[in-house]
Order: C-alpha cells, then sequence, then structure tokens
C-alpha cells in the first residue's frame, strides 16, 4: 500500500494540460481528460472481462446523472470507480449492480441488490439465491428454531408499501437458510449504519436496497470464498488511497491497526 501522492499528481497534472487547453475547461472535461491519460493504468487494473474505455463511459455518464460527483475528491471518485469495475459491477446503470454516491466531499462506493447476487453467483455455491418484499395481503408465515420454515403466497394485487423483506438462499449441497425483517427494521438500519440514506439509490429504489441488506445480513452466515467476504466487504466505503498500480485501495474509516492486519 502506497500513499495516493503520485496518483494525486498525475490527476492535477491532467487537471492543469486542459486547463491550458481550454480556460473554461468544465468538471467533466477535467476528468474526461484525466480518465484518458490514465486509461493504460486502467486497463490493467480490470478483470480481463472489463474494458477501460467502457468503465470510462460509464463514470462519465454517472456525473452527468450525478453532477455531485464532480464536487468530490478527485482520488476518491477514482478510487470508488476502480473498487467497483474490479469486482466486475458496472456502476450508476440500470442493472443496479453498484453506485458512487456523492457523499460531502468524498464518493461512496455501494454494492446494489443485483450486484450482491452476481457476487454471490460467481461462487458457485449457491443453486437459489434471492429477496423479496412482503405485502400486508399477502399470504406469508415463517418459523425459526430447529425446523426452520418459510411460506410466501404473494397476493395477485399487492395491497401498499411492502410490510418487510426476506432473504433466502438454498446452496448446491442442499444447506439453506432465509432471514426476515420488517421495514422498521430495514428503515433504522439504514439510519443508523447507511451514510447515504437520504441519497443515491435509497432515495430512488429502497426496495432495492431493502431487499440487499436483508440479503447482506443473512450471507453473514452463509459459506464464503475469501474473494467474496472481501467484495462485501468493500460495500459502503469510501477510498482515499490508492495505490500507483491503481489495484489496492483502502478505506478512509480503517484505523492503522487493521491497515496493518491486512498489509
Amino acid at each position: 500500500m502506497v500513499n495516493t501522492t503520485d496518483l494525486q499528481n498525475e490527476i492535477n497534472a491532467a487537471s492543469k494540460q486542459i486547463q491550458q487547453k481550454q480556460k473554461t475547461a468544465s468538471p467533466e472535461q477535467q476528468l474526461k481528460h484525466t480518465l484518458d491519460l490514465m486509461m493504460p493504468e486502467i486497463q490493467r487494473a480490470l478483470p480481463k472481462h472489463m474494458d477501460a474505455d467502457r468503465i470510462a463511459r460509464i463514470a462519465l455518464t454517472a456525473v452527468r446523472n450525478t453532477p455531485k460527483l464532480l464536487e468530490t475528491d478527485s482520488t476518491s471518485f477514482l478510487a470508488a470507480l476502480m473498487q467497483s469495475s474490479q469486482l466486475g459491477l458496472e456502476p450508476n446503470t440500470p442493472l443496479g449492480q453498484a453506485y458512487l454516491i456523492p457523499y460531502g466531499k468524498q464518493t461512496q462506493f455501494q454494492i446494489g441488490y443485483q450486484g450482491m447476487l452476481e457476487l454471490a453467483y460467481r461462487t458457485h455455491e449457491y443453486k437459489v439465491i434471492y429477496a423479496k418484499e412482503v405485502y400486508a395481503n399477502d399470504e406469508f408465515s415463517y418459523e425459526l428454531g430447529l425446523n426452520p420454515d418459510l411460506k410466501h403466497i404473494p397476493a395477485q394485487s399487492p395491497m401498499g408499501e411492502p410490510i418487510g423483506y426476506y432473504a433466502v438462499y438454498n446452496l448446491i449441497n442442499g444447506g439453506f437458510m432465509f432471514e426476515y425483517w420488517t421495514k422498521e427494521k430495514v428503515e433504522l438500519h439504514a439510519s443508523k449504519f447507511s451514510k447515504s440514506k437520504n441519497n443515491g439509490p435509497w432515495k430512488t429504489n429502497f426496495d432495492e436496497m431493502a431487499k440487499k441488506t436483508v440479503l447482506k445480513s443473512l450471507l453473514k452466515y452463509a459459506p464464503k470464498s475469501i474473494e467474496f467476504s472481501e467484495s462485501i466487504s468493500a460495500d459502503e466505503t469510501v477510498k482515499e488511497e490508492i495505490s500507483n498500480d491503481m489495484v489496492h485501495v483502502r478505506d478512509v474509516t480503517e484505523t492503522p491497526e487493521q491497515i496493518e492486519t491486512k498489509e
């Protein structure tokens, strides 16, 4: 792990170059120029199935749809973009796999519900994994204990807003488990733990984020590879440091002891 000095110098140099060429360069133009200059480094850091040109287009679309991203620290934005790309998740697209969210002067990376499913299926351990909303007029019941059981028959015409959410998985080896949260519990959890409760997908797509939250909780007790565990731990983080090869990023909330343990 190294400090962001070299990377930040490259970003600053890119901004100066475009400002020299065009005094009225917009923040979006500066971002585009930065991405163009760093394209080789970005491509080397990406998984083989990801293309740097597409990531650059996604980044520009993201800032056009959410202009406040241009007001965030450029290093945190680039780090969040790389975090999403290295996981093979396209941020801020209709796929709902991941999101880049402005949080003050920094960019937060957040996995979406579809992204969580994608990461789980890549482990090849899950035969079935999903989350669903529960409405007041659904036929719904569940039982815990030594013989857990869940039954859900959705109403043909859902009534009102969801009253709760559940997540289930069925492993290829036959194991299964589920978890149910009321809507009130989801809202309380989001208010307590999510920095972006009043921003991004929590505002525009609450049900998807609620399902992801319950699914993420359920997966704490599910079989996971080290890679899958690390992917989940990247959710809802802000990065301020990135290595020169653009592969390693560090969470600003990590303590020196946690960093030393990881390294």
